[in-house]
């Protein structure tokens, strides 16, 4: 049987365009965050000389983990994905993967980055990796449409890639792994609130039970947005006092953290759209910029 000029023509575009629809499901916008941190940490935990080829596997391991989680995420919230401008034309809603293609490439990848993380590099990284993907999809993702909650639920595993890189560099865990935990930790509650504030009509067509959602005025929003902001300063000058890092570093994440506040008390007095975003613009300078000299003067 005989191709049509017009069959012929569109056979070979379509393998490259359902590849990059499963690609999309990864949420590579957010991998490259998660990647960054795992990096972070597994130089900053390096006590010694720096195991490239330990990195490479705990990288590659780790996108894979990401993107599993990241296709998990979308295939659970393919409904809610449906009802909000910002996501109706991801790959699952706008009909262009299934679901069912979206659950088992969602958990082969997941799956596939914890046996990675168990052969190639250790088994506390791979454990912590497990434990990362169950509390994002099986824990945060559903407690989204049900608690205000999920949000400091979901700040756990988001914070997790800095203990993974530690951990796969030392296969251990001590207090300066957890101090890097916690400045992730409390780096994503006034990111996200921002966030949740620009985007809050769309949250509540999908039943979003975010804290910029469920109050009227904003006001429980701005709390928040200053008393994480405000402990992330001292939290994330911990490095430098236990000798992690050097002064520069220290002087540096203090002046950094005072800039990332003075957004968040803007963000929290005017409760606009406006500040929202420079909250949210300033939020990803501070975490690259922190991170750089967190390398720079590494003790």
């Amino acid at each position: 049987m005989r191709l049509e000029p017009e069959a012929a023509s569109q056979t070979p575009v379509a393998a490259p365009s359902a590849i990059w629809d499963y690609f999309e499901l990864t949420k590579p916008n957010v991998v490259w965050l998660i990647l960054m941190s795992t990096m972070v940490g597994f130089y900053v935990g390096s006590s010694t000389q720096l195991h490239v080829s330990q990195l490479i596997h705990t990288v590659l391991a780790t996108a894979l983990l990401a993107g599993g989680c990241g296709a998990l995420n979308q295939w659970w919230e393919r409904d809610l994905d449906a009802r909000m401008t910002r996501t109706e034309n991801r790959p699952l809603p706008s009909g262009r993967v299934s679901a069912n293609g979206s659950l088992w490439f969602g958990l082969a990848v997941s799956v596939g980055g914890v046996i990675y993380l168990a052969v190639a590099v250790n088994w506390l990284s791979a454990v912590i990796g497990a434990l990362t993907v169950l509390s994002y999809v099986a824990i945060y993702t559903p407690l989204k449409t049900r608690s205000p909650l999920a949000t400091f639920v979901g700040a756990v595993p988001g914070a997790a890639p800095l203990l993974l890189g530690w951990a796969a560099a030392r296969n251990a865990l001590g207090l300066e792994a957890w101090v890097l935990f916690f400045i992730l930790f409390l780096w994503q509650f006034p990111h996200f609130y921002a966030i949740g504030w620009l985007y809050r009509e769309e949250y509540r067509r999908a039943g979003v039970q975010m804290l910029p959602v469920i109050e009227k005025d904003g006001a429980g929003t701005g709390r928040h947005v200053v008393l994480y902001g405000f402990n992330l300063i001292p939290v994330s000058a911990a490095p430098w006092v236990l000798g992690l890092a050097g002064p520069v570093y220290g002087v540096a994440a203090i002046i950094l953290g005072c800039l990332y506040l003075a957004a968040g008390i803007k963000m929290a007095r005017h409760r606009t759209e406006q500040h929202a975003r420079t909250l949210l613009r300033v939020s990803v300078i501070y975490l690259p910029l922190l991170y750089l000299f967190l390398i720079a003067d590494k003790a």
